[in-house]
């Protein structure tokens, strides 16, 4: 990814970041933004040019951070504050989060029309989406595959609210220009299980050469992506191209599920208890809805599921902290046997 002296601002600097980095520049240092994280090492896109780095000690990078350089450029000090993290629950058992992208404006959501859509699973991709802070957006992709490709998007949109559905192809270049004017000047990031096209729709907007993998019969890609690497957009702006998600599990999403069950909440307010669960309440306005029909009770399920997992998730982490903080304590009382305070 070559760099040139507007290529901070290029890759999303601004003013704000600037103040923030204003110290370390006062010590000389330097700044660049994540391009790729391997292993023990990352890329990172300087003013200069891209130089590889250590992570150091200023925290975990992430494709997409702002991260300050040491004196001699080997490893990174510090990362600039993050405004936004696309997160889902760690692959391992342990209960903690996976950033797959950091400092993102748009989550692209990337659904393929070649097999029926699931609705849960757009949900729980939006989910993840909204958490992050960033404006989410699905975008149905091999729209060329099918002839009901607009019939879907109006199922798409009522598991949807607040945001964008867009069909595309890039193979006769339906919708494209819409979805390239939506990304144009931020930074972009696409999320989606492996074959619903995210390199290919990645290439198109890009026009860089990206290698694509063959579909299987049951709709099932290959993982074509096996890291996360920013790709500057022709209109400005980057787009992070992410490994297909065989699982995304959540982690912390109460707001996120919020805004992508915006419906239920707003039946939600209306009910008769503060603290409904709708399941058998009475007075409960989104058990209404669902037998008046104006809310599907899939849709209903679905959010019981996704809230159900929330909850564990988050048990788990608080668990996990409690677990934590007793080690700890039982370091500083094995310390404190150890060295008692004298006598006065």
């Amino acid at each position: 990814m070559s760099a040139g002296p507007a290529a901070l601002v290029a890759l999303g600097w601004d003013a704000d970041r600037d103040a923030e980095f204003a110290p370390y520049a006062d010590r000389g240092l330097a700044v660049g933004r994540v391009s790729r994280v391997d292993r023990s090492l990352c890329e990172i896109v300087t003013a200069d040019g891209t130089v590889r780095a250590a992570h150091g000690t200023g925290g975990l990078p992430c494709t997409g951070d702002w991260a300050v350089l040491t004196a001699d450029g080997t490893a990174v000090e510090a990362l600039l504050t993050r405004r936004t993290a696309v997160t889902r629950s760690s692959a391992s058992a342990r209960s903690e989060g996976q950033v797959l992208a950091a400092n993102v404006d748009l989550v692209l959501v990337v659904v393929g029309l070649d097999v029926e859509p699931d609705l849960g699973r757009i949900e729980r991709l939006l989910t993840v989406a909204w958490d992050s802070g960033a404006q989410p957006a699905v975008v149905l992709t091999k729209a060329d595959t099918v002839d009901d490709a607009d019939d879907v998007r109006a199922d798409v949109e009522t598991s949807a609210p607040g945001a964008d559905v867009l069909v595309v192809s890039a193979v006769d270049g339906v919708g494209l220009d819409v979805l390239a004017a939506l990304a144009s000047g931020r930074t972009v990031a696409l999320i989606g299980t492996s074959g619903a096209g995210k390199s290919t729709l990645a290439a198109a907007l890009t026009g860089a050469d990206l290698e694509t993998g063959a579909v299987r019969q049951d709709g099932k890609g290959r993982h074509t992506t096996t890291w996360r690497e920013l790709v500057p957009l022709p209109g400005g702006g980057v787009l992070v191209d992410t490994p297909g998600l065989r699982g995304v599990g959540l982690y912390d999403v109460e707001d996120g599920l919020d805004l992508a069950f915006a419906d239920i909440e707003e039946y939600a307010a209306d009910c008769r208890f503060a603290d409904c669960t709708h399941v058998a309440e009475p007075g409960c306005a989104v058990l209404d809805a669902v037998e008046t029909g104006a809310l599907p009770e899939r849709r209903l399920e679905s959010y019981r599921k996704l809230r159900r997992e929330a909850e564990w998730i988050a048990s788990r982490t608080d668990q996990r902290l409690r677990a934590e903080r007793a080690r700890q304590w039982k370091v500083i009382h094995k310390e404190m046997r150890r060295n008692p305070s004298p006598k006065k």
